[in-house]
């Protein structure tokens, strides 16, 4: 705006601003107003965490939604909003699982007055209506008079989930605040872009980690027999096998190595191919999983195409066999060398967990959060957290 603004009058005053300014102010300024809201943002979220700035928030919904809004919201400390009651209009005091809330259920009433008692029972700075609440539109508007009186905010909470902010619009027709959620796409000009990304990323890291390509090529020769690269099938985009490179972390024999190895850990129903302390990694081979180097020949696998930077990691056919219906939507976009699963937790997190992280970043998919995503990868390599 500072920038704007000086453009403007100079011009329109007809002032000589120096070429300097020009060329040093707007990138400068805008380098500052990241960092600074970068700073900002991680100060908010520290102090949130030790409940400074966060709103009491009360839900009103059935069980299972007050459940979901309050396990989410729990989570997510950072948002400011800390679920302190709920009110379960027409429901009983259990959740669908028959076990206890975990919040306090202050009312089992929709009405009008019951519901502002609570509030103040409560002091609550916020209400959440959710899914299941009961509440009559003409309850809901005189709510929202009553509230407003009192400096409460009221929050309508829909049952949409995976859903980022990007693909919801609100659009009031005939005086209801109608909900658009966009279909999420991946083609035309978006896939142009991010396959461009992917090709001038892959080319300039294979230019710049040369040197180090070469040192772990020479190390894992001279560790082990056995070729430096190793290639396995995976399945990518519309379901199509390809070749995944790698540099070698195991024994030659691995492959044939692992069903027995699943079998002795019982998990060889399961749709992650992971061995818990597996004997079949190498000295130096330990090294390169615990940093993820040995994932660097793949930017070969971006370059030619069957991957991407950022996408939903590929998996074997055995893994893909054992997925239900809706998993198989990871196949809608390129996989990646890195995406949400690896920044969020890595082989720590459940398979459903991972599933839904998976899914959420092929219904959600923006350029901006591809590079975000980049940008925590180094952080998460970095910290060895879930690496195996």
């Amino acid at each position: 705006y500072l920038f704007g603004g000086i453009a403007i009058v100079s011009y329109a005053a007809k002032i000589s601003t120096a070429r300097g300014y020009v060329g040093v102010a707007l990138p400068l300024g805008l380098l500052l107003l990241l960092v600074i809201r970068w700073c900002m943002r991680k100060w908010l979220v520290r102090s949130r965490a030790s409940g400074r700035f966060t709103r009491r928030l009360l839900l009103i919904g059935s069980p299972s939604a007050v459940e979901y809004l309050h396990e989410n919201l729990s989570n997510a400390v950072g948002a400011g909003y800390r679920p302190i009651a709920a009110i379960l209009p027409g429901h009983s005091l259990r959740s669908p699982t028959g076990q206890e809330l975990q919040l306090p259920v202050v009312s089992v009433s929709s009405e009008l007055p019951t519901v502002l008692n609570a509030i103040e029972e409560t002091t609550a700075d916020a209400i959440a209506i959710s899914a299941g609440s009961h509440l009559k539109p003409r309850v809901i508007q005189e709510l929202g008079w009553e509230l407003q009186d009192r400096g409460v905010s009221m929050i309508m909470a829909p049952a949409l989930t995976g859903v980022a902010g990007p693909r919801i619009h609100t659009q009031p027709i005939a005086g209801l605040p109608l909900i658009h959620v966009s279909t999420p796409k991946l083609a035309g000009i978006q896939a142009l872009a991010k396959r461009t990304f992917d090709i001038f990323g892959a080319t300039a890291l294979i230019a710049l980690l040369s040197p180090l390509l070469l040192l772990i090529a020479v190390s894992v020769k001279l560790s082990s027999p056995g070729s430096v690269l190793y290639s396995q099938t995976r399945i990518g985009k519309n379901g199509d096998p390809f070749s995944m490179l790698k540099f070698r972390s195991m024994q030659p024999n691995a492959d044939q190595m692992l069903q027995a190895l699943l079998l002795a850990q019982g998990t060889s129903e399961k749709p992650l191919f992971k061995v818990e302390n597996d004997p079949r990694v190498t000295r130096i081979g330990r090294v390169l999983r615990q940093y993820s180097l040995d994932e660097f020949p793949q930017l070969f696998n971006v370059l030619n195409g069957t991957m991407s930077l950022v996408g939903p990691r590929p998996q074997r056919d055995a893994e893909v066999a054992l997925y239900d219906h809706y998993a198989h939507r990871r196949h809608i976009v390129q996989p990646g060398m890195s995406g949400l699963w690896q920044v969020s937790g890595r082989s720590n997190l459940s398979w459903d967990e991972a599933i839904r992280l998976d899914l959420y970043y092929v219904e959600n998919w923006s350029f901006v959060g591809d590079i975000a995503i980049l940008f925590k990868t180094f952080s998460a390599v970095l910290q060895k957290d879930g690496a195996v």
